[in-house]
């Protein structure tokens, strides 16, 4: 169990990354200083939460033997 949670928090670790850097690329904005970091820490954020909410449904899923 404890793996698998260390797992499912890197795991949302690079959600959290790889969400922040997709929306510093797909931004239409001249520079870093424009960018809007509370939205970005705010779709980041969401992405992870919903990482870890997947691997959680996931383990009790695999728990179950389904």
């Amino acid at each position: 169990m404890v793996d698998y949670l260390k797992y499912s928090l890197e795991r949302a670790v690079k959600t959290i990354a790889q969400t922040a850097v997709s929306v510093l690329l797909a931004s239409e904005v001249a520079g870093l200083i424009e960018v809007s970091w509370l939205d970005l820490a705010s779709v980041s954020g969401l992405a992870g939460v919903i990482s870890l909410l997947t691997s959680i449904a996931n383990y009790k899923k695999a728990a179950d033997g389904k």
